[in-house]
């Protein structure tokens, strides 16, 4: 039986089912799948499991083992050709005696940007880029955004009546969506590497900003609010989950902080004018924490906040068939001046989740 075409894309497939399973473990680090071949079948396998830990190709050569040389690596980024907190991947595929590697995605990474591959080429190994590139970039996108500018990338989560609204008149938001919908909201949550709401969320509904998905890792909970004093009741500081992280305008009063500090949450104090933060101001520091990707879950203010200064890097809305009236507006606090002044979008995909309509889509690029 002859082996199968190089490069094959159902094992480039295999690595991509790998990386995902490490999506918002890994950060600042990006989720990263490979698979060793030889002789048309997977003999070593691996994915990234979190930072300092080995990369995703370590992994799958030392699975592999003796039945690695001579054989294919299917990765789903560029191998690695620097020292960090471990040692370049090239080294250790050149080491296990690999003879071609197909690689999915270009590292954005200015410390390898093209180097782990220069450096497999020259020392005579077959080298193939772009194979299942789509699917590969949607899992590092996160990182990708991250690495370059320093800022996480950003999702907009909302929830909405087929009339616009988020909550009714009353505040009351539970609920607009139905169950299949909520569980893919709990999936991005354990995919994401911190989930965030305004302080007027955190006080009206009081979530826990978990994820119920059964063995997920649970993300960082973001607030941020002028008025932290208020957030101490709040489930958010008083029931397990990831790390909680209240950002508020610098001048915040010390008895404030240091009650905030004693129920476990970190302060993360931000510039502001006339205690206006900026999106870009927010957005940085949380790179500064090595939080790579964002699921930002409400309200209509931080919604509009980030959705004015073009922050938002994907929306994913569902659309409940519901109507509600007179309510709290998904987007409020901000208003375009003209059709042509809106912020205009492109839709990446519309799908039905049970019995909502889930819309994804992403700024218009020029």
């Amino acid at each position: 039986m002859a082996a199968p075409p190089f490069p094959h894309p159902g094992f480039m497939r295999a690595a991509v089912r790998l990386a995902r399973k490490g999506l918002g473990r890994t950060s600042p680090n990006p989720a990263v799948g490979a698979v060793v071949v030889h002789a048309g079948r997977i003999v070593g396998k691996g994915y990234h499991r979190a930072a300092g830990l080995p990369h995703a190709e370590v992994v799958a050569l030392r699975h592999a083992g003796s039945a690695a040389r001579g054989a294919d690596l299917y990765v789903t980024l560029e191998p690695c050709d620097h020292h960090g907190r471990t040692g370049p991947c090239t080294a250790a595929i050149l080491e296990a005696g690999i003879a071609r590697v197909a690689y999915a995605v270009r590292d954005p990474n200015p410390k390898v940007r093209g180097g782990g591959a220069a450096r497999l080429r020259k020392a005579g190994l077959t080298v193939h880029e772009g194979l299942l590139q789509a699917e590969s970039a949607e899992i590092t996108r996160g990182f990708r955004r991250w690495v370059v500018s320093g800022v996480p990338y950003v999702t907009l989560k909302l929830a909405l009546s087929l009339d616009g609204q988020i909550a009714s008149a009353s505040g009351d938001s539970r609920w607009i969506s139905g169950e299949p919908a909520r569980l893919r909201v709990h999936r991005m949550r354990s995919e994401a590497d911190a989930v965030m709401v305004g302080g007027g969320t955190a006080r009206r509904d009081d979530p826990r900003l978990t994820s119920r998905i059964p063995g997920s890792r649970q993300p960082k909970r973001v607030v941020l609010t002028s008025r932290p004093a208020e957030l101490l009741q709040r489930r958010l500081l008083r029931e397990e989950g990831g790390e909680v992280i209240v950002a508020c305008p610098t001048g915040i009063g010390k008895r404030d902080v240091e009650a905030l500090r004693s129920l476990g949450a970190r302060v993360l104090p931000l510039p502001s004018r006339q205690g206006k933060v900026r999106a870009r101001d927010f957005l940085a520091a949380l790179g500064a924490e090595g939080v790579t990707s964002l699921l930002v879950e409400g309200g209509g203010r931080i919604a509009a906040w980030l959705a004015e200064e073009g922050s938002v890097d994907r929306y994913v809305v569902y659309v409940a068939p519901l109507l509600l009236g007179e309510g709290v507006r998904a987007v409020s606090g901000w208003a375009a001046k003209s059709p042509a002044a809106g912020k205009r979008l492109v839709f990446t995909s519309v799908r039905r989740v049970g019995s909502d309509i889930e819309i994804t889509a992403e700024p218009e690029r020029p």
